[in-house]
């Protein structure tokens, strides 16, 4: 049993940073000790795990046991619920890693396909499989999206050098993952001071074909410069910029060349309007005064630190803000892994999971 809810988790990897707001969901339907379909939940709007299993597995799908990483969903959004799915196609038992945090199915769906005679067992797994989604879980409870931090420091914290060298910080090593983790997130948000200072495109480039994120940028007054990056790929590339400007000639001329203008009010409602655009792993890659109001507002949720093995000095640093103490009243991260990229270091730090409970 477990090998086979261990492979619908394996699956469900294999979609990290497609999914947007939804989960990733991995699904496997065994009969007489057999594989004979899979799937994987592979992008928002489109068939779940469980869809692609039972269509791999056919006429096979009737008397067999279906693993899924994830409680099958019950109502109709932009998919059928998935246990009518497999009532419909006569599966005798349905192994389940955890139940759904998600109100709209919270137990429904575990309640349907009882109702309808068919073995449910819920928890096989069930941390490895909560694992798999923390994104999911803390949007539940945030409403916006999980928003990670990158910075890249040298060896004492500071981004750059006093008289404002930051190119580069970090090695090439570093610089290339940079590029995986914005191919795994929805959007990447930055500020009007790093596009005027370091003109970032903040596109994934890689090798392999990768579906861009969204260009969010915060720029109150509308100087974001028409001869930057983002402004002159624009039409190519969606860019998003959140402003306060009523400028018609500064608005209109941005919009000419495909920029898209939203109303900019306060912080914690732009990470509301991006969640309800689908948004659901924003990462961030900002200057000093965005990065420290989002610390302060308590909206970073995990944190991506490139270090270099260097000492810069001077007061350059990535936070503004100061801590009066006492220490154990300041917010700690959980570090989760540390690695080494080239000659620099990578140090992942997330907040404690969320305590999401099912809502009946």
């Amino acid at each position: 049993m477990r090998q086979y809810m261990q492979h619908a988790i394996q699956l469900a990897k294999c979609a990290d940073g497609q999914t947007g707001v939804n989960p990733l969901v991995g699904a496997v339907v065994v009969k007489d000790d057999r594989v004979v379909g899979f799937g994987a939940h592979l992008k928002a709007g489109e068939p779940h795990a469980e869809v692609h299993a039972i269509r791999m597995a056919g006429a096979s799908a009737f008397g067999s046991t279906v693993y899924v990483t994830l409680e099958p969903c019950s109502h109709h959004g932009k998919t059928p619920p998935c246990a009518d799915l497999l009532i419909e196609s006569g599966v005798r038992r349905v192994v389940i890693a955890m139940e759904d945090p998600n109100p709209l199915v919270a137990g429904r769906g575990i309640a349907r396909l009882k109702a309808a005679g068919i073995e449910v067992e819920v928890g096989l797994l069930e941390n490895e499989a909560r694992a798999l989604n923390p994104a999911f879980l803390r949007s539940l409870e945030t409403k916006r999206p999980y928003v990670i931090l990158k910075t890249a420091t040298s060896l004492d914290g500071k981004v750059a050098l006093d008289s404002g060298d930051s190119k580069w910080v970090t090695g090439t090593e570093a610089r290339l993952d940079v590029h995986a983790l914005r191919a795994n997130v929805d959007a990447v948000l930055t500020g009007i001071g790093t596009v005027i200072a370091d003109d970032p495109a903040l596109t994934a480039r890689l090798e392999r074909p990768t579906e861009q994120p969204l260009r969010v940028v915060l720029d109150r007054e509308l100087n974001v410069p028409h001869a930057s990056q983002l402004v002159r790929t624009a039409n190519e590339l969606p860019v998003l910029v959140y402003t306060t400007s009523d400028d018609v000639s500064r608005r209109e001329a941005l919009e000419s060349r495909g920029v898209e203008l939203a109303d900019y009010t306060t912080l914690e409602r732009v990470l509301e309007e991006l969640y309800a655009r689908g948004i659901g792993r924003l990462l961030v890659e900002a200057g000093p005064t965005l990065v420290t109001s989002l610390l302060d507002g308590g909206y970073i949720d995990e944190w991506v630190m490139y270090q270099s093995p260097r000492v810069f000095g001077g007061k350059a640093g990535f936070y503004r803000s100061n801590h009066d103490g006492p220490l154990e009243a300041i917010e700690q991260f959980d570090v989760r892994s540390v690695e080494t990229i080239g000659n620099d270091i990578k140090l992942v730090m997330r907040k404690g999971e969320p305590d999401v409970h099912r809502n009946r």
